[in-house]
């Protein structure tokens, strides 16, 4: 199973304007770094909840189909399948009715069940399911402790950024910051 983003999304749900503001900043040399720090902590916030914030479009690759019919989708929120693509064993691809399966968004991870199994598949990333996910479009759909873990984050970053060279980065999280995600981590039983 191999999961990979095909689009990333557009814009980041905290704005340079937000964390400059967070950091009392008010001149533009360092805005370069700023941004990179944003994307930097969207991308960690997003790895340690499995989370996508902003929509993104996401694509589940398979060896195998599953024996009882479901896909787990493993980001969160799940809001659309684009497409499901089976291929066979000579490599032809055909494209699953959306009839013939059902996507459950309400179950973490969210789950596609299937009314039936194709034919015999190609021994390797036989099926390909491409789906987006994200809260929205815009960074005000964020929940709010997932914006401000994100600020957290870049502001510990912005202040440690000198003492520690560019090889030992990041140097360590701050102190509530696993508190704020907490909520929002994936469980297992």
């Amino acid at each position: 199973m191999t999961l990979i983003r095909t689009v990333a999304p557009a814009l980041e749900p905290v704005t340079l304007v937000d964390a400059k503001a967070h950091l009392r900043i008010s001149h533009t040399s360092e805005d370069g770094l700023l941004s990179g720090l944003i994307r930097a902590a969207r991308e960690d916030v997003e790895r340690t909840t499995g989370i996508a914030l902003i929509d993104q479009t996401w694509r589940l690759v398979l060896d195998q189909w599953p024996r009882d019919n479901f896909v787990m989708l493993a980001r969160h929120p799940v809001r659309q399948v684009l497409s499901v693509t089976v291929f066979g064993s000579e490599g032809a691809a055909s494209v699953v009715n959306p009839a013939a399966y059902q996507l459950d968004t309400l179950s973490r991870p969210a789950r596609i069940h299937f009314d039936r199994a194709p034919g015999r598949l190609r021994t390797m990333n036989g099926v390909e399911i491409d789906f987006r996910a994200g809260f929205g479009e815009a960074g005000t759909e964020v929940p709010d402790l997932l914006k401000r873990a994100m600020l957290l984050l870049v502001t510990h970053w912005y202040e440690f950024r000198t003492s520690f060279g560019p090889e030992d980065q990041p140097v360590s999280y701050p102190a509530g910051y696993d508190r704020l995600l907490s909520s929002y981590r994936a469980r297992r039983l």
